[in-house]
């Protein structure tokens, strides 16, 4: 799953989740409430939608200011 989670056996839910969460990640100005239905249509609550938006939008604050800052990586963590 860790390098490359569209193949690993997950559940729907869950996958529905990633999807969203790539989404908001690579394009968030292509995001629509489509992508909401998705999820509460995948059992999400509007609770658990709010949560997911939060932390991707969260990790991209992070990855961003990090960038931003030129900060690298730890020498542990393997190169892509």
């Amino acid at each position: 799953m860790e390098a490359d989670w569209t193949t690993a056996p997950l559940a729907p839910s869950r996958r529905t989740m990633l999807d969203y969460a790539v989404k908001l990640t690579r394009t968030p100005g292509n995001m629509e409430r489509a992508d909401v239905d998705a999820l509460r249509a995948a059992g999400f609550s509007d609770r658990d939608v709010l949560d997911i938006a939060e932390v991707t939008a969260y990790y991209a604050y992070a990855n961003r200011i990090a960038d931003g800052l030129g900060i690298t990586t730890e020498d542990w963590i393997p190169e892509d």
